[in-house]
């Protein structure tokens, strides 16, 4: 429901809009910096916890008296009941969470998969998993709806997704496939693109305002832009495809794929086979590449570190960015020598465009695509349904 800015109630929602984003965001806030944050009175604010506390979204906690000389402001908490269901299908398994308005993680089930999953069968797994969960550790949950990170281009007014090539699916109808199955309303958007702004809401990159994000996955190599604090989406949702660019290899011998791409070369799959491997989630894959003794597998990680290299300076050279984070298999390979890749990267960049850069594990570990999903639900909650519950 919009709001219309210049009548009381537009002033209204526009204020409880805010106030939510606010504690959702940044977690507990006591009314007083709630008041300083926000420019209004006391007693407004006041009224509108007392609003958002009876819709079930924030309560209010006392805080530690010793901290704050004087008489302590209560603090306004987001309710970690109110609970978004996050969903990131792969090729080779379907992981699901259920996320609190607070980011705390509740639950999350891996399902390794024999076959690619369809959508509609991406679709019926999501909801039986929401029906397991609302019988056991959801039972007392506000489950307000799905959200879907899927590794390919999504197209951002009704979540159709274009084509995810490691899925198979094209022009596939994912978020009403999904709204259909588990009742709920539901957010589909690019695997990549959202763990952007996980990390740039909640992880390494909090409170950076120019940062590159590259998620490495068993589908391949996404990405993510926020540009002066604002996600970067393209015209039509699909921007930040780094995986699909094809860099410069200086070494011959580096070269695995003729005229392949980014993803073709910085590869999941060519990890797991040095260290014989079939499956694993991204903790075994770095056990899996620490203990590993032979030459086969420091030579590969070092060979994917250097074409790495190149792709970033690219991107750097282009946006000159504060921060670059890395996410999934990527942050593995970055973190083998992670001063030595900064130094690789640097080498290659227009020295000004680099001078401050960083590059960062992503800090949300395995829960960044999670987060990011279910950050795509309460958006939608805070932005265009809170009116609803009110």
């Amino acid at each position: 429901m919009a709001a219309d800015g210049g009548t009381f109630e537009g002033v209204r929602q526009h204020n409880l809009t805010r106030l939510l984003r606010l504690v959702h965001h940044r977690g507990p806030l006591s009314r007083a910096t709630l008041t300083e944050a926000t420019g209004l009175n006391r007693s407004t604010i006041g009224g509108l916890v007392l609003e958002l506390a009876a819709a079930g979204l924030v309560e209010e906690r006392a805080p530690d008296p010793s901290r704050r000389v004087g008489r302590p402001s209560p603090l306004v908490v987001p309710r970690s009941s109110v609970v978004a269901i996050a969903a990131n299908p792969e090729v080779d398994a379907i992981e699901l969470g259920a996320v609190g308005l607070d980011q705390h993680v509740h639950a999350r089930v891996r399902l390794p998969q024999e076959t690619v999953l369809s959508p509609e069968r991406t679709a019926e797994l999501i909801a039986e998993q929401v029906v397991r969960w609302r019988s056991a550790e959801l039972r007392k949950a506000d489950v307000v709806g799905v959200g879907v990170a899927v590794p390919g281009l999504v197209r951002a007014s009704d979540g159709l997704v274009r084509d995810a090539p490691h899925l198979e699916w094209v022009d596939a109808p994912v978020r009403d496939l999904v709204a259909e199955a588990t009742g709920l309303e539901t957010s589909v958007g690019n695997d990549a693109s959202l763990g952007a702004i996980a990390e740039h809401l909640y992880g390494a990159a909090v409170g950076i305002d120019d940062v590159i994000y590259l998620n490495g996955g068993a589908s391949g190599i996404g990405g993510g832009l926020i540009v002066h604090g604002m996600p970067v989406g393209g015209v039509g949702g699909y921007a930040g495809e780094f995986g699909q660019n094809r860099p410069r290899i200086s070494v011959a011998t580096d070269q695995r794929a003729p005229d392949g791409v980014l993803e073709d070369e910085v590869n999941r799959d060519r990890l797991l086979a040095v260290v014989r491997l079939e499956h694993a989630d991204d903790a075994e894959l770095a056990a899996a590449l620490e203990e590993a003794s032979g030459e086969d597998a420091r030579a590969e990680v070092e060979r994917q570190r250097r074409i790495l290299a190149t792709a970033l300076s690219n991107a750097v050279n282009v946006l000159n960015p504060a921060v670059v984070v890395l996410g999934g298999f990527l942050a593995i390979i970055a973190e083998h020598d992670l001063p030595g890749l900064v130094d690789l990267v640097r080498a290659q960049c227009m020295p000004a465009c680099a001078e401050d850069l960083r590059i960062l594990p992503a800090a949300l570990a395995e829960d960044r695509l999670l987060i990011g999903a279910a950050e795509a639900v309460f958006t939608d909650l805070i932005n265009n349904r809170l009116m609803d519950r009110l």
